[in-house]
């Protein structure tokens, strides 16, 4: 799965306050101040006091360095201050004192800063493992097909979202789904994990598509049932490209239809929509297969509303299908990266999960194909 480097979220210049590394001005403030002020001192006249500045740089350098270093900057600090050659202060009087003071706390504070950085990346390591083992990224392969993804969580921090994907290969080729579950960011990491799981299973034991959906559906009337004050539903699209022909099957349940691009010209494949999951497909409109014939070159996107649903400062949507033709001939992760920075061009920021996934199946047989 692809992840561009243009995709950082509004504010992550600012995560060193939530326990990652400083930005490395930041670092480097408490040195530059230490010797600017050396600098103005020694081109100043001695009765210009400018030794209660120096008091900044242990505050400071707790910000951005262990106890060790905070406490070598603040003893250097200490020292200039006592040393009557530098001109900063006086032996004995009060600056020299509160800012020992501010030292020694400011040490308290870098160790303290320490320790807490130090469980904050175990405890992030073990949710973006656990959140990778949900949704692990996307392979560039998948059997006879390459792939790749576009996601983004809504929520800030979170890796999954309300979103989900997966693509597997199984006895009869190679299935995908795509779906968006009621609700988005952490809270609906659950859902998003159990109808996965049901996913995974139904690839191997499922004869087609519509046994594959009723799967999922099961599974969210079974978890509601355990909860009575749960509402699950999710929409979904599934996409089956069987070994032993050069066609795509799909499927889709309440989920915006997925697009094919060919030759420059994109179609959205009219795909006939079923009742979303959670709601009981046996009860409701069933899903029904479309059919359609693959030729070289195509590519196959399946999304969710996140991205057409991204506006621009003016309301308008962005127009997904307009845009795509200037990149038809892309490669799958070149083209989801295009089409990510495209979007962030247009919205300048993206507010609620997203997913795109580009296929490009391999057509052997097929005048051009691989």
């Amino acid at each position: 799965m692809t992840w561009p480097m243009a995709r950082r979220r509004d504010g992550e210049e600012r995560a060193w306050l939530r326990g990652a590394p400083p930005p490395r001005w930041v670092r480097w403030l408490p040195v530059v101040l230490l010797i600017g002020l050396g600098a103005l001192q020694a081109g100043t006249e001695q009765h210009l006091e400018l030794g209660f500045l120096l008091a900044a740089i242990p505050p400071l350098a707790a910000l951005s360095y262990g106890p060790a270093a905070t406490a070598l900057l603040g003893g250097l600090v200490v020292v200039i201050l006592a040393l009557p050659p530098t001109g900063f202060g006086h032996p004995g009087n009060s600056d020299v004192l509160t800012v020992m003071f501010v030292s020694v706390l400011s040490v308290l504070i870098a160790w303290v800063r320490s320790r807490r950085d130090e469980q904050l990346v175990t405890v992030r390591t073990v949710a973006e493992a656990a959140q990778f083992a949900v949704l692990p990224p996307l392979p560039e392969r998948v059997g006879t097909v390459r792939c790749a993804g576009l996601y983004r969580a809504a929520q800030r921090g979170a890796l999954v979202g309300g979103d989900f994907f997966d693509v597997r290969r199984g006895p009869r080729g190679v299935r995908a789904v795509v779906g968006d579950v009621q609700g988005h960011g952490l809270s609906a990491v659950g859902t998003v994990a159990g109808l996965l799981g049901a996913f995974r299973e139904a690839v191997l034991d499922q004869p087609d598509l519509e046994g594959v959906a009723a799967r999922l559906d099961r599974r969210l009337v079974v978890d509601a049932a355990q909860d009575e004050h749960a509402e699950l539903f999710a929409t979904a699209v599934l996409l089956e490209f069987p070994d032993d022909s050069r066609t795509v099957r799909i499927v889709s349940c309440g989920h915006p239809c997925p697009l094919l691009l060919r030759g420059g010209q994109v179609t959205e494949l009219p795909v006939p929509s079923g009742s979303p999951l959670g709601l009981g497909i046996g009860g409701l409109a069933a899903p029904k297969r479309l059919t359609v014939e693959l030729r070289a070159g195509d590519r196959l996107l399946a999304l969710t509303d996140g991205v057409t649903e991204a506006r621009d400062a003016s309301g308008r949507f962005y127009p997904l299908t307009a845009r795509l033709p200037h990149y038809a001939a892309e490669e799958p992760a070149a083209l989801t990266d295009a089409v990510w920075r495209d979007v962030l061009r247009f919205a300048g920021t993206v507010r609620d999960d997203l997913t795109l996934l580009v296929f490009a199946p391999d057509t052997p047989g097929v005048p051009g194909g691989a």
